[in-house]
């Protein structure tokens, strides 16, 4: 009933014990996610600052509208947006256009409970947005933020 059972091995010699654990265990550094350059625009108060938080889940405590413009790596698990926020006073948007080189998509946050003049502003600011060389082929996201609040418009009203 008792039958040979005849095995077969092979031995590979690393020269040093990591080489040895990371070709057991290891199957090298995973790939590098690919990158994407994007530029975040609308008027102060309109959320990006918030968005971008919530995106690289920090703390929604002590947000302070941004002054100029900075930059956060927002991870995702197949790729990461490197998104580049611009402020959004009057005397910042004039200098958005300097910031538009190199992007590949564009994210334009607007306050959807905002007063009609400033609906108005952000509908011209992202008509010419629309309309730059540098972004009038890219991808947009318009975002209509602040739906929570009770004068918040609707999609179809925005």
């Amino acid at each position: 009933f008792a039958k040979k059972v005849t095995f077969s091995f092979r031995v590979v010699c690393f020269p040093l014990p990591w080489q040895c654990f990371r070709a057991l265990c290891c199957k090298g550094p995973p790939p590098p996610r690919p990158e994407y350059d994007l530029v975040c625009i609308g008027l102060t108060g309109s959320g990006k600052t918030s968005l971008l938080s919530q995106l690289c889940s920090e703390s929604p405590e002590n947000i302070v509208s941004t002054t100029g413009f900075s930059i956060k790596a927002v991870p995702f698990q197949n790729a990461i947006l490197n998104v580049k926020e611009l402020g959004g006073t009057d005397n910042i948007r004039k200098y958005w256009s300097r910031y538009y080189q190199g992007s590949q998509g564009v994210i334009f946050v607007l306050d959807s409970a905002s007063s009609e003049d400033d609906l108005e502003t952000a509908r011209n600011e992202l008509h010419s947005a629309l309309r730059h060389p540098q972004l009038c082929t890219l991808p947009f996201l318009i975002l209509a933020n602040h739906q929570d609040k009770p004068a918040a418009r609707s999609i179809q009203e925005v």
